[in-house]
């Protein structure tokens, strides 16, 4: 998925690629790894058979599904109206008779750069890179300090276990967004992101009895502050409109 606010070229909120292959890898995904077994509700990247799928598109909304070991995973993907943030609503459910302990990752390529940087001047991209962690929240914050008045934040309205903000921490060395390293070993690695290529992925661990199921919301968000409110009076980045557009969407009622 592509996410970007207005302007394609100077607000890409995640990462995309013009000249990509396959045109369509990267932007936001889910893994889970199930005891060593890992997979992606929507099949992509990982690849790993799944054993049902379903993918419905209506008016405004996706709704992506995938079972495996007796688990699924649905997340319906919309956009609410006024809202400068995309919703990805997780559920996951233990369709088994055994209990159940899952890892669950998250994972956004932060992208606000110029796209025209791609193809020129990109080594500059690797020296701006600015992230910072609040709670459950990963803030996407490239030279804000500097020069700009947004950053994106992504978030999920539940305690996590870990996190990474560092690409290449988080894929390891040689790898692709099939086989990323962190989920391997079933265990975030805590990257702080200081240049280079930024991202936001969340670690759960989650247990489920047999029947349970548990909803989750992710919040993929975009802000705009005016200049003159750029900062809050001890000078760290105003986050007020973030928190209330987490709080607008932080349960499944």
């Amino acid at each position: 998925g592509y996410h970007f606010y207005k302007d394609a070229r100077l607000r890409r909120i995640t990462r995309y690629r013009y000249n990509n292959v396959p045109v369509d890898m990267g932007g936001r995904y889910f893994y889970i790894n199930d005891n060593g077994t890992i997979w992606a509700p929507g099949w992509s990247p990982v690849k790993t058979e799944l054993d049902g799928y379903e993918c419905r598109h209506g008016m405004g909304y996706t709704i992506i599904k995938g079972t495996k070991n007796n688990i699924s995973a649905e997340v319906t993907f919309f956009v609410p109206q006024n809202y400068n943030g995309e919703i990805q609503k997780m559920t996951l459910k233990n369709e088994g008779g055994e209990e159940k302990k899952i890892k669950l990752f998250s994972l956004a390529e932060w992208c606000l750069w110029n796209a025209q940087d791609d193809s020129t001047n990109f080594q500059r991209n690797f020296n701006t890179g600015e992230v910072e962690i609040e709670g459950s929240t990963i803030y996407h914050k490239t030279e804000y300090k500097e020069r700009r008045n947004h950053y994106a934040f992504y978030t999920v309205n539940a305690d996590i276990d870990g996190y990474d903000t560092d690409r290449e921490a988080f894929l390891g060395l040689y790898n692709g967004f099939e086989n990323p390293q962190v989920v391997a070993e079933g265990k975030a690695s805590g990257s702080v992101a200081d240049g280079w290529s930024p991202i936001a992925s969340h670690y759960m661990e989650i247990t489920l009895a047999p029947g349970e199921s548990r909803d989750l919301v992710f919040i993929l968000g975009y802000v705009e502050n005016p200049v003159e409110e750029k900062f809050n009076a001890d000078g760290s980045v105003n986050k007020s409109k973030a928190h209330a557009m987490i709080e607008q969407y932080n349960t499944v009622e």
